[in-house]
């Protein structure tokens, strides 16, 4: 093999030099951190996660990294993946590859030495750079400059790339949301149009996983209107409607959060029902998911019924009311993506309002000399709507003396 100069010296990330990093590079001759942090290494980000390339056989990057003291699991051995722990910090480390077999979906490899070979593989210029410990840079498809330029550019050609894994269309848009700057490559964006067929081909958790990611940019806005464009959103989110974008535009300059369902939910045609159950079915979401967004979509279908901030036992009921965790905050967000009004002042209130709670329970029934049975949950409940009726600022003393009123009266005690 040629020699490999590096492209340039930078400045490395503290991450490499400690911890599990460290110690990864510092086992493994001639290894490298490869992909995400080196990107956002470039681009002034904070790095999340170090993977490392290696240009050994999986069995002798296993064996040198034990030895080196690291606990090694075989995570995907068979694409060349092992990861190494280091007192509970991870490090994901792949053998450099060379594609031998693609059908769109996975990949048969072979390992190589050749860094050059490995990064052809990559799917963008800007995933395909790689850095020693020393901060020696390698960039063999001008990665750097797309980064600094605001451009996510295929490495070679785009068709090729997307026809080696389809999954890499809805990737171009989660980098182009988090890294892209002014119009997308039009090369890029021609092969992605021709290869929307190819989508129904990934699984769906791959899928849903992509959408996830590209919901959780600062501001996914833009990318979503381009995969409008291209067919891309409607082979994989068909319920999500271009409309809807304005919704979410308006939600994210009211300081909407990094919420992928929530954000997911204002994609929706609210009008559309069942439209949530039906992407959880198909994209195989998890079960606190599916029920999540069942629940933004249905309320996403309705008039907001927010009492105004002036009437103090209006607000409060509504709070009681809305049983699942930030379910009131929820609705608030909706509320503004849909109609477009300020609701800063109700989000503080929320931000410094615990959720009320009935201050007595069953048992406190029981304590009282009630007989155990149905009867005790027909006492609270009208406990509970008296309490409600009040603005829910009756204390546990006034519940209980209702409770025990409402037991006297209806021949209980």
């Amino acid at each position: 093999m040629t020699a490999d100069p590096p492209k340039a010296r930078i400045d490395p990330p503290p991450v490499l030099r400690r911890g599990a990093p460290a110690a990864v590079l510092a086992a493994l001759p001639g290894a490298r951190a490869v992909g995400g942090a080196v990107r956002d290494t470039l681009a002034g980000r904070p790095v999340q996660d170090v993977d490392v390339g290696a240009p050994l056989p999986p069995e002798e990057v296993a064996r040198r990294l034990e030895a080196a003291g690291l606990r090694v699991f075989e995570t995907g051995l068979a694409h060349g993946t092992v990861t190494a722990v280091l007192e509970g910090e991870a490090v994901e480390v792949t053998s450099l590859r060379r594609d031998v077999l693609t059908d769109g979906r996975h990949a048969m490899v072979a390992w190589t030495a050749d860094w050059r070979e490995d990064a052809a593989r990559r799917d963008f210029t800007i995933n395909a750079m790689s850095l020693s410990a020393a901060g020696e840079l390698w960039d063999y498809f001008g990665g750097r400059e797309d980064l600094a330029a605001g451009r996510v550019r295929f490495v070679g050609d785009p068709a090729t790339r997307l026809s080696e894994d389809y999954l890499r269309a809805l990737r171009f848009f989660r980098f182009q949301a988090r890294y892209g700057q002014g119009a997308p490559d039009a090369t890029a964006m021609a092969a992605i149009r021709a290869a929307v067929p190819g989508l129904g081909r990934l699984s769906a958790e791959r899928v849903w996983m992509e959408i996830k990611r590209l919901l959780e940019a600062p501001d996914p806005t833009a990318a979503l209107t381009l995969m409008a464009e291209a067919g891309v959103l409607g082979a994989v989110l068909p319920e999500a409607v271009p409309p809807q974008l304005g919704a979410l535009r308006r939600a994210l300059a009211a300081g909407l959060p990094s919420d992928p369902v929530l954000r997911c939910a204002i994609l929706l045609d609210p009008a559309t029902a069942g439209a949530g159950g039906r992407i959880a079915a198909r994209l195989k979401l998890s079960g606190e998911e599916r029920d999540r967004l069942v629940r933004l979509h249905d309320m996403q279908g309705a008039r907001p019924d927010i009492p105004p901030i002036g009437d103090a036992a209006a607000r409060m009921r509504w709070l009681a009311t809305r049983q699942e965790p930030g379910a009131a905050l929820d609705e608030a967000w909706l509320a503004e993506a849909r109609e477009g009004v300020d609701l800063s002042a109700l989000r503080r209130w929320l931000a410094a309002t615990p959720p009320p709670s009935l201050p007595v329970l069953g048992r406190d029934a029981v304590a009282l000399g009630v007989p155990p049975g149905p009867q005790i949950g027909a006492l609270l409940e009208a406990t509970r709507a008296w309490w409600l009726a009040g603005g829910c600022t009756a204390d546990r003393a006034a519940c209980l003396a209702r409770l025990r009123e409402l037991a006297v009266a209806r021949g209980l005690l």
